[in-house]
């Protein structure tokens, strides 16, 4: 599954992950905290003083300056408490609802995180947990102000979405990325219900066609809706009830559409709404029945007509015979996402060509090294690249390389962020990406196919790695492959001391390549490993370390139920969950498949595991 993400900002990537503070001012163990070395005074007795401190409090928006403000004393716990609006929840199993909701009293906004990010690429069995039922029941009855609710790797049924929609009269933005478990149905309760709804966005989640027409159910007259993404629905809708929903919503700013929605119908949206910013375009292809009976509308014209359009995505089922409408935004587009258009180099090239403004780009490598020279030509801006394969079987030969790479790396040297999967890669090309972009935060190289080294000299890609490391110095995000030794592995430990996210696949000789990581790495959050030699050893290093970070994920390496059984028994503070991949019972055998560990506040484990998770 695709990571998708707002494009308009990079989230994830800026995501302030919280280190253990963050368990620490919702657990309340505040008794013998210290300040600047020394024991801080007893509470404020003055009423007036904690008034004021309130007041103060508002203006810290910063999660991490919050959770610190909330350790200083009673006082500041207290105060930080009754004036916190927003929750992040970077794991939905770190801490119980009930506790959450007895800490905080007026919260208006709630993010949860359910699955670990492997679970995207079906590495975690389906269904494995992260429901939204007890968060849900536990805010309907203490957030009644509750205005926003955002989602992401989360199972929730129709039923929750009711609740929602009936338990807060003031509720306004729901966000789910990457959710499932319910339907067409449960979204009707959203739309008829929540009269003062401004966003619904639904970004890669799987929902159900429950044959509910739910775009009908939004109230008559004119609406508050801002934002409304469903481009990932697959089932029809009512275009009809969509055309009318947008003809009243003057404030509607972003809108993503599904592959139902033909080019034509799409016309008749833009030219009902020229006042969005965000478009998602559909299948950017006629229907039979346009193709064959109407004429076609002018629909350069109606793109020329959106003055204030600067994101543009969809294009699924694209005819390229119609990108030349898009020439009259794309001098104003700083968002392009093509990742779901089969198109040439031939056919991006004159659409590229108009986009100087380009900031974030996200493209198919079917358009080849030829179609990324001609990027690297023209946007200079360019903040963010994502190329996705439009193959990816192990034993293809991908069209785009260390060459496009390369052009990437000489042409777009304000770079910050890049996902990049390719076949065939150089420590050259690389190397030369860490000259060339010093500014990256994210580096996420895929060379797809096991253990594939320097495609011309036939070496481990170490010194590639370990040049981004070096030279790169804000990065944060980290996704290792191709034939990798310890080396790369001891680069990373020396080197990159900022890396929050480290993801590790087919990579590394032994338990030192971990170690490495795990005793140089002092802000690692989270670590991500598939198919890597790395047992008991390597998993035993990390006990100084692992109360800092959000979890550990280890699949298909070295790992035995002794090792984790250990783990659990030096860190019981910690949940160690171990699970077998295909989703049945745990057998009784000594290897273990998949390691999953977090930190959590409560005293017991979790209630609904459900059999293949052994909670050591």
């Amino acid at each position: 599954m695709r990571e998708e993400e707002d494009l308009s900002e990079m989230s994830e990537e800026d995501d302030e992950s919280p280190s253990l503070s963050d368990l620490s001012s919702i657990a309340g163990n505040n008794k013998s905290l210290t300040l600047c070395g020394g024991e801080y005074a007893p509470p404020f007795p003055d009423q007036v003083l904690e008034n004021v401190l309130e007041n103060v409090l508002h203006f810290l928006n910063s999660r991490r300056d919050r959770n610190t403000a909330s350790l200083v004393c009673k006082s500041w716990y207290r105060a930080e408490a009754l004036t916190r609006s927003e929750l992040f929840i970077g794991n939905c199993y770190a801490v119980s609802p009930s506790r959450v909701t007895d800490r905080f009293r007026r919260v208006r906004a709630v993010t949860i995180k359910g699955k670990p990010r492997f679970a995207d690429f079906n590495l975690m069995p389906h269904d494995w947990g992260a429901y939204f039922m007890p968060w849900v029941k536990a805010m309907g009855n203490s957030y009644r102000g509750l205005e926003k609710i955002c989602l992401k790797r989360m199972y929730l049924k129709d039923k929750d979405l009711e609740m929602i929609a009936t338990s807060f009269p003031s509720f306004k933005e729901l966000v789910l990325i990457c959710c499932e478990g319910f339907g067409t149905y449960g979204l009707s309760f959203i739309t008829s219900k929540c009269r003062l709804l401004r966003v619904l966005d639904l970004i890669e989640v799987e929902v159900a066609d429950d044959e509910f027409d739910w775009i009908s159910c939004f109230p008559e007259g004119e609406t508050c809706l801002e934002s409304l993404i469903f481009d990932c629905i697959e089932c029809p809708i009512n275009f009809e009830a969509l055309e009318q929903l947008v003809a009243r919503s003057p404030s509607l700013k972003k809108l993503r559409m599904n592959r139902y929605v033909s080019i034509g119908q799409l016309y008749r949206i833009i030219t009902r709404a020229p006042q969005l910013t965000h478009l998602g375009t559909g299948s950017f292809s006629p229907s039979e029945i346009i193709a064959h009976v109407e004429q076609e509308p002018d629909y350069a014209s109606a793109f020329a007509a959106c003055k204030s359009l600067v994101c543009l995505s969809g294009f699924r089922e694209v005819l390229p015979d119609y990108l030349p409408a898009i020439y009259p935004v794309c001098a104003s587009l700083t968002v392009l996402n093509l990742s779901y258009a089969n198109i040439t180099a031939e056919q991006l090239k004159p659409v590229i060509r108009h986009c100087h403004r380009l900031e974030i780009f996200w493209v198919l490598d079917s358009v080849c090294d030829e179609g990324l020279q001609e990027v690297a030509a023209t946007c200079k801006d360019l903040r963010e690249l994502r190329v996705f394969p439009i193959d990816a079987r192990e034993d293809s030969e991908g069209p785009v390389s260390d060459i496009g790479l390369r052009a990437i790396s000489e042409g777009c040297r304000k770079l910050q962020s890049i996902l990049y999967f390719c076949q065939r890669m150089t420590n050259a090309a690389v190397i030369a990406m860490s000259n060339n972009c010093p500014d990256l935060v994210v580096f996420r190289l895929c060379i797809m196919g096991r253990h594939r080294p320097d495609h011309i000299t036939g070496q481990p890609m170490d010194e590639g790695f370990g040049a981004i490391v070096k030279n790169c110095k804000k990065l944060t995000r980290l996704a290792i492959s191709g034939l990798l030794t310890d080396r790369a592995f001891s680069y990373i430990g020396e080197y990159g001391k900022l890396i929050k996210t480290l993801s590790v696949a087919f990579a590394g000789d032994s338990d030192m390549g971990l170690k490495y990581v795990l005793e140089g790495c002092p802000r690692l959050q989270k670590l991500e490993i598939r198919d890597s030699p790395f047992g008991n050893a390597a998993l035993l290093s990390g006990l100084h370390h692992y109360y800092n970070m959000r979890f550990l994920w280890m699949s298909s390496c070295r790992l035995t139920r002794e090792g984790c059984q250990e783990l659990a028994r030096r860190l019981p503070e910690l949940v160690v969950e171990i699970m077998n991949e295909n989703g049945v019972d745990q057998p009784a055998g000594d290897n273990v498949d998949i390691l999953y560990m977090y930190r959590s506040l409560e005293p017991q484990p979790r209630s609904d595991a459900p059999r293949f998770v052994t909670i050591l």
